[in-house]
């Protein structure tokens, strides 16, 4: 007899990791999906269900934005009652989200077992919100699955050992599964030729609420002697309409700026890009998995294997260090690979002996 798993997702990249592993769990097990509602609208949630064949969640909580407490205040006392109700063998939690910490919490104070995909990384910068979720949350799972053996000892050195396997990282699985479908018509559908435009997104607390910083990532994009697609995350866009820099961003000529994307879409953008410029994590992995140069604007990484061979370049939020980053020529070095076809295969043979 199979057992009841619940997965807590809320944000973008946590329904690309959900995808691969419901469909394994659901061969045995019976899946429940608790969408808290951290990325409420169409082009950031439900565009995405629709596109992986993620059945629609169970429960939606509908939480909402808010301040880092209020959220994560309000998702901890509605994934309680949710896990009152379902009583699962096991929560599942992903990366590094505030659904991931508020699920873990809420499981492990009703003693139910807390699984984290995505555990073990780190970019040992104390104060990002992100950091401080994925360290709370590993010291509180019961079943760490790890994409990287840098992961494994990242764990070990704060004393966790027990419950930790390397099972390689979702995403790529992912990533390996919609390859063959992401064509070349994509990135021309929108008038930019495939190999040869800069592909850009930024997103990050430490950038989009900064002024500062927005202003040298605008002075990049201006001198940037290419194609750009700026696919435009909403507190992004709200930050610079606020300061009134928006302007001056669609009076580029050479930037297309887009509205969020559905996930092939952007895929297929990554894919055929010549450069791409981000301060995403999961971004970040997927340019090194496309052989995709990254110019990455933040002072640190959490997939460090991505810095090896300069595939990715961290330059921070400064100007001269992003432009020299983006001018600088392909990397021809071999890559670390993160994961194969059957990464949740062995997530789910793991979490049943674990727990039987």
């Amino acid at each position: 007899m199979g057992m009841k798993f619940l997965s807590v997702v809320g944000a973008r990249p946590q329904f690309v990791k959900l995808a691969p592993l419901h469909r394994e769990l659901v061969k045995q097990h019976e899946h429940i999906i608790v969408h808290t509602g951290q990325h409420y609208d169409y082009r950031m949630s439900q565009v995405f269900f629709e596109e992986l064949k993620i059945p629609d969640p169970q429960h939606n909580l509908g939480v909402g934005s808010g301040s880092h407490g209020e959220q994560t205040g309000k998702m901890l006392a509605a994934i309680e009652q949710v896990l009152q109700q379902e009583r699962p063998r096991c929560v599942i939690v992903y990366g590094d989200t505030n659904s991931t910490l508020a699920a873990a919490l809420a499981a492990s104070k009703l003693l139910i077992p807390v699984a984290h995909v995505e555990a073990g990384l780190r970019s040992y910068r104390h104060g990002m919100p992100e950091e401080i979720n994925r360290v709370l949350t590993d010291h509180i799972s019961d079943v760490l699955f790890c994409p990287s053996d840098v992961a494994v000892r990242n764990l070990r050195k704060e004393g966790i050992g027990k419950g930790v396997h390397v099972v390689g990282d979702t995403m790529t699985q992912v990533l390996k599964e919609v390859d063959a479908k992401l064509g070349a018509e994509v990135p021309q559908s929108m008038g930019v030729r495939p190999g040869h435009y800069l592909l850009a997104t930024i997103h990050r607390q430490e950038n989009a609420d900064s002024r500062e910083n927005m202003t040298a990532i605008l002075d990049a994009l201006e001198r940037y002697d290419g194609e750009v697609l700026l696919p435009l995350h909403p507190r992004t866009a709200k930050n610079l309409k606020g300061w009134g820099m928006m302007g001056r961003l669609e009076s580029m000529s050479h930037v297309k700026v887009k509205e969020p994307l559905g996930f092939l879409t952007f895929t297929a953008l990554e894919k055929f890009a010549g450069h791409i410029m981000t301060d995403s994590g999961g971004v970040q992995k997927e340019a090194y998995y496309f052989h995709v140069p990254c110019t990455t604007v933040r002072d640190e990484t959490e997939w460090v294997e991505t810095l090896e061979g300069g595939w990715n370049v961290l330059t921070g939020a400064d100007k001269g260090k992003i432009e020299s980053a983006l001018s600088r020529p392909r990397p021809s070095k071999d890559q670390v690979s993160y994961g194969d076809e059957h990464v949740c295969e062995r997530i789910v043979a793991t979490l049943e002996a674990e727990l039987r």
